[in-house]
């Protein structure tokens, strides 16, 4: 929300609308970086970690805002991005000045290989990860934006600074972190190349970036240091984890992180060698789902998310944005709520927002999208229109376009002109017209909240997939000693056949949610229409 007109959310803007967020029944405010940044990358960009982007407030706002949320019994987490800063942070300024700098170790310096770059790895928003720097001669390491130098975490001094920094807002109050990619904070030291695809045009740096050398140790050293004299939450973003290396991260008595987020599933539906979107596998959704259901069960927390930042709207994703769209956003909020795990909501999905479609390419704003464009159509000649259908199904701008608050001019998100073009369905997608609808998507998302707070099962219950090898049905068993829950979910827009397993007693169930408003009867057998989806309970 916009509070001053100039087309920015801002952090008055939040204030505004902390009390529909706790009507939500939300808990925990997750804030993407509101730091000081020349926003490069949407504030993932930092030039000074103690200081509020001027676009978003000061840091008066940002202390009413604390405040506020604390006033209302919710907590605020807030976005740690240590991997890397901005090149107009001042340790990058400084290290950048010459080769015995006090700061040059700030960040990770290499000479030229043979006239080339130090090795072949691509950077995670295309090109090379390595920039040439005149100054002194030599490449910085930056696995995102060359505006994104990664720091050198072999340097003790800057684990000390990234740790006052962490005391330094943990004891402004605020009640946790997410820690952005923060599997990649160690680095083999030798780096070497990175496997090649062929057709490729860089190598691969997840092998010689990810759950690298040194991790654990990093990790147990900040929390040793700093967060375990605080009650406080903290949630890893790891790409590039099974469930036996987030145990690692999350395992009970590990002393290192509350929760990860992974992104298996977010790969599932993308063939990231053609660029193009695959029809969903569900057997497949839900081997990944299970995978980590079991993996983590009893050993560490699962986070469950359909949606973030970086992500495409799950309704136009795994759902049907047209004919279904109310059915298919509740059906996959069900799915997914039911599970085990700290359920993240982002924002719009509870109205069920969609993807965006903006004819021309300079109505993104994502830099991704711009750099891909070069490695993909410029140099290696995919075809335009080829390059904007794939921006169309997983650009992260999907996810960015403003809230839509009514059916007003720029859906009531600002009075201004919005930073970027707000989704044209807004005027039948927005708050207004759902939070009085007792059907609507909204009012559906609070009483999923509710049932959680309500019943011990959905957070406790032990997991069982039902079904393994249905192609249409995603079906499975929630039990906590003689309770048990069936959600039966279904993902197509075909009518589907559920048939309760001969050892669950189908007699004793009723309804505790549906999205058809369906009343159970006792049946064995389920009809279930496009895009039902049906919690019982005994």
């Amino acid at each position: 929300m916009d509070s001053n007109g100039d087309g920015i959310g801002d952090i008055n803007g939040i204030v505004q609308k902390l009390d529909y967020i706790k009507n939500l029944g939300i808990d925990v405010i997750w804030l993407c970086p509101i730091y000081k940044s020349p926003n490069d990358d949407n504030g993932y960009d930092i030039s000074d970690y103690r200081q509020i982007m001027d676009e978003f407030g000061t840091i008066e706002d940002f202390d009413l805002m604390l405040k506020e949320i604390h006033k209302r019994g919710m907590k605020l987490l807030m976005d740690l991005v240590v991997n890397h800063t901005s090149d107009e942070h001042q340790w990058f300024i400084e290290s950048r000045k010459s080769k015995d700098n006090i700061y040059r170790d700030y960040y990770i310096w290499k000479e030229a290989k043979d006239g080339h770059e130090p090795n072949n790895w691509g950077a995670s928003f295309g090109g090379s990860t390595w920039e040439f720097d005149e100054e002194t001669q030599m490449y910085y390491l930056h696995c995102f934006s060359k505006k994104q130098p990664d720091l050198n975490w072999e340097n003790p001094n800057v684990r000390k600074e990234v740790q006052a920094i962490v005391k330094w807002w943990l004891d402004k109050g605020i009640d946790g972190f997410r820690m952005d990619v923060i599997n990649m904070i160690s680095k083999n030291q030798e780096f070497p190349n990175g496997p090649k695809p062929e057709g490729k045009l860089y190598g691969d740096l997840s092998p010689n970036v990810m759950n690298g050398p040194r991790i654990h140790e990093y990790l147990k050293e900040l929390n040793k240091n700093v967060l375990s004299h605080y009650d406080v939450m903290t949630v890893g973003e790891t790409p590039n984890v099974t469930p036996e290396i987030a145990e690692q991260y999350v395992g009970e008595n590990r002393e290192e992180l509350n929760m990860v987020f992974q992104f298996e599933l977010m790969d599932i539906d993308r063939d990231f060698e053609h660029l193009t979107k695959k029809p969903l596998d569900l057997v497949d959704l839900k081997k990944t789902f299970t995978k980590w259901q079991k993996g983590l069960e009893s050993k560490g927390w699962n986070s469950l998310y359909w949606n973030n930042h970086d992500q495409p709207r799950v309704v136009s994703r795994f759902g049907n944005d047209k004919e279904y769209w109310e059915k298919s956003a509740k059906m996959l909020a069900t799915c997914l709520h039911m599970q085990q795990g700290t359920p993240y909501i982002y924002q719009g999905e509870e109205i069920g927002m969609t993807n965006v479609k903006f004819d021309n390419l300079n109505d993104y704003r994502d830099i991704s999208v711009f750099n891909g464009y070069k490695d993909e159509v410029l140099i290696k000649k995919m075809k335009h229109e080829d390059y904007m259908e794939y921006i169309y199904n997983f650009s992260r701008d999907n996810a960015r376009t403003p809230m839509q608050w009514n059916g007003e001019n720029e859906a009531g998100f600002t009075t201004g002109t919005p930073w970027i073009n707000v989704n044209p369905n807004y005027k039948s997608i927005n708050v207004e017209n759902q939070i009085e609808d007792d059907n609507s998507i909204l009012n559906y998302y609070k009483k999923l909240i509710q049932i959680r707070k309500e019943n011990d099962i959905v957070v406790y219950g032990n997991y069982d997939l039902l079904l393994e090898d249905h192609q249409e049905i995603y079906a499975y068993t929630r039990t906590l000693e003689d309770k048990k829950l069936i959600v039966i979910c279904n993902f197509t827009k075909n009518e589907s056949v559920f048939d309760f397993p001969e050892n669950i007693n189908h007699l004793k169930f009723k309804t505790l949610i549906s999205n058809y408003n369906r009343e159970y009867k006792s049946e064995k057998q389920l009809k279930l229409r496009p895009y039902e989806c049906i919690v019982l309970i005994n």
